[in-house]
């Protein structure tokens, strides 16, 4: 492995942390918000952005680091074995398209807010997005204890 994928293997699992913790904030103003009839402030947007920009920084390493991955590059190579390991299935192509089907989510749940014309419409257009991609990520990240897939936590 060299020192560049392992950089960047590092790199995608410390974002990792820093875009669930803003998509739990996210989610959790957008409850609160919705629940207590509150305004959608420069501040519920500006996590809302937040978001969407880890969220797609996320992205970009990840695709990186797939384009690099031996596991993946496994996976393409011997599609015929490889789908029948449960490593190489879940990183070439389980954890990818789960990723990506949540950062669309996500995307989505984000240009649709902005566009809602009431507060309680835009806490609870995020809200529905953005904890759908939640339960997709939290679906596809490597847990530890995962056999054969799993990366440590940190």
């Amino acid at each position: 492995m060299t020192s560049f994928f392992s950089f960047l293997l590092h790199m995608h699992s410390g974002l990792r942390w820093l875009m669930l913790i803003i998509l739990l904030v996210a989610i959790y103003k957008s409850f609160t918000g919705y629940a207590g009839n509150k305004p959608f402030t420069k501040s519920d947007n500006t996590i809302r952005l937040l978001t969407v920009i880890l969220t797609h920084l996320q992205l970009i390493v990840g695709l990186i680091l797939y384009i690099q991955s031996p596991l993946v590059k496994y996976f393409w190579g011997d599609f015929g074995s490889a789908v029948k390991q449960e490593a190489p299935m879940f990183f070439g192509l389980f954890h990818f398209l789960f990723m990506l089907i949540a950062v669309v989510f996500i995307t989505i749940g984000s240009a649709k807010t902005k566009r809602r014309n009431t507060d309680k419409e835009k806490f609870k257009t995020m809200r529905g997005w953005f904890l759908a991609a939640l339960i997709i990520i939290l679906l596809a990240i490597p847990w530890p204890y995962l056999p054969s897939a799993g990366r440590p936590l940190f």
